[in-house]
């Protein structure tokens, strides 16, 4: 799995260059950062995808099982 890098100190000084003064651009940094720690890459988007169309799998056999059993179920009291 891949993982997003954010170089800080870059950053940092960055924005310094741009005028922010040293508690502005370490705000900016530090919000940057933590909004980083939150991001899902595209490996992680798709194995949770995955996991989710197994599940979703599972659920449409035992459906059909539950949906058969109900049938026969009618058949025989029925017919």
């Amino acid at each position: 799995m891949s993982t997003v890098t954010f170089d800080t100190l870059e950053a940092l000084r960055r924005l310094r260059e741009a005028g922010f003064d040293e508690k502005q651009a370490e705000t900016v940094v530090r919000v940057l950062s933590d909004a980083q720690d939150s991001l899902v890459t595209r490996e992680h988007f798709d194995a949770k995808i995955e996991i989710l169309r197994i599940e979703n799998a599972h659920t449409r056999w035992m459906l059909g099982a539950v949906l058969a059993v109900a049938v026969a179920n009618f058949a025989k009291q029925f017919f």
